[in-house]
């Protein structure tokens, strides 16, 4: 998939099997120190492979729940620190658990006291040459930028505050020559077109980005085949912005883009499996949760009056109506004299329970009847009621798109973006509902659910 969610899956895989093998030579070194033995020794040690990769796993398992894929050591030291202790002490409470209900597991108590202690010296510098070798500049990509206006500015912005460890802009291109100089990000305007190739010549680019609205006779069309053909890397800003970013840019697209763009693919087979995911986790976790709908239907009667359920018309596949199910988490009058109106921060409507139950999610536990219905699925944009619908598709351009899938408890946009309570955040989330759209995939599905396990156990998001 072209997209920032393969490149970056790619380079944290990487990253990550370089890690389990560290965490592995940890476990090796801790019974090669508890028990003084020799290399052959350690490797005949019982199970000794099979319990350290089980221990490797439950320390990246938790290392991905306290975010450590995420942050980067040198920019946020303390607060990775503390995750790294902080997921140390979950993986050790993990593995408690696991070693007392399947004793066989057990490697040792004192190799793993030693495991626990090792892995801070190793772990640590390895994080500490891994992020600066990547901001060594060879190990970066050169790029240069076509254009010069909005559309150039917000690719500049993307690389210079979130992939200069991977890229490096060398500057912009401006049809004026007499801009040259002008200061865009950092750097600025380097060059004209027509002076492609005497820049090209004087440094080392890797890849172009041609971020530039009207091109009709203005681009230096020749001097760009030859140079892809010479293999440098030739890309539109739309597709260089949604690779990186994990969304579309709607602002700056044209419809012929998303016409003659790849993606917006649906397989039958993709369907079918959709579905079938569907309908087996709607139905485990509604069997697994369905004790907690008692407790949360007295908790939610105990402190207000009206209805557990909240029964409210959205908007579904192909703007087709239907009725979504919640909890209640908000006075039983809660719109009758201000009408509809988005959940605000600290929003005076919402109950004490109901303020628990959005924090935790448990409030969407009834969608999974809807999911079962048919109404919904696991995973896909947001619904949204009639009436802000027909507001936001006067507002955002291709808002309507976003209704060519069934809608979803959770989705790409609910784990990239915090809760929408705005035009602009509708905005903002419409990019990330048409990137999932377009990259519809079985693996993204899974990775969307992956993280929202996360954000629900975090409870991070909620409104």
């Amino acid at each position: 998939m072209p997209s920032r969610l393969s490149s970056l899956s790619f380079k944290q895989m990487s990253y990550s099997l370089v890690e389990n093998l560290l965490i592995l030579f940890c476990v090796f070194l801790a019974v090669a120190i508890r028990f003084s033995l020799s290399a052959d020794q350690v490797l005949g040690y019982e199970f000794v492979f099979f319990k350290s990769l089980l221990i490797a796993s439950v320390c990246q398992f938790s290392f991905y729940y306290h975010d450590l894929y995420a942050i980067h050591f040198e920019s946020r030291r303390r607060d990775w620190l503390l995750g790294f202790a902080q997921s140390l002490a979950a993986s050790s409470i993990i593995l408690a658990v696991l070693y007392y209900l399947f004793p066989s597991l057990i490697i040792g108590r004192g190799i793993f006291l030693l495991t626990i202690i090792l892995l801070p010296s190793v772990l640590i510098p390895w994080r500490i040459v891994y992020f600066r070798l990547l901001r060594i500049k060879p190990m970066k990509e050169n790029i240069l930028i076509i254009g010069s206006g909005q559309a150039a500015r917000i690719m500049g912005e993307l690389v210079y505050t979130e992939h200069k460890d991977k890229y490096n802009i060398l500057g912009f291109l401006d049809e004026d020559p007499a801009r040259i100089g002008e200061r865009v990000i950092n750097p600025g305007i380097i060059g004209a077109y027509d002076g492609l190739s005497k820049i090209m010549e004087a440094h080392r680019i890797n890849r172009i980005i041609v971020a530039v609205q009207d091109r009709r006779g203005k681009l230096p069309v020749s001097d760009l085949l030859r140079y892809k053909f010479q293999g440098v890397a030739i890309e539109e800003s739309e597709t260089f912005y949604e690779r990186l970013a994990g969304k579309i840019l709607v602002e700056n697209i044209k419809p012929s883009w998303f016409i003659f763009s790849s993606g917006f693919r649906r397989f039958r087979i993709l369907k079918l499996m959709k579905r079938g995911m569907d309908l087996i986790l709607s139905t485990i976790t509604l069997l697994v949760t369905l004790p907690l709908f008692l407790f949360i239907a007295v908790a939610i009667k105990l402190e207000s009056f009206g209805p557990v359920f909240f029964r409210q018309e959205r908007v579904g596949e192909n703007e087709e109506i239907f009725v979504l199910l919640k909890f209640r988490s908000m006075r039983n009058d809660a719109e009758s004299e201000t009408g509809p109106l988005w959940a605000s921060k600290d929003d005076s409507r919402i109950t004490r329970v109901g303020n628990f139950l959005r924090r935790s999610r448990l409030d969407e536990l009834p969608q999974l009847i809807n999911v079962i219905k048919g109404d919904m699925s696991f995973v896909g944009p947001r619904p949204e009621r009639p009436y802000f619908i027909e507001r936001l598709e006067k507002q955002i351009p291709y808002y309507m798109l976003r209704h060519t899938l069934k809608p979803g408890i959770t989705g790409w946009a609910q784990i990239r973006y915090s809760y929408g309570a705005s035009v602009e955040d509708a905005l903002e989330k419409l990019q990330y509902d048409l990137f999932y759209i377009k990259n519809l995939s079985f693996w993204l599905d899974i990775t969307i659910i992956s993280e929202t396990i996360k954000i629900v156990l975090l409870q991070r998001g909620s409104r």
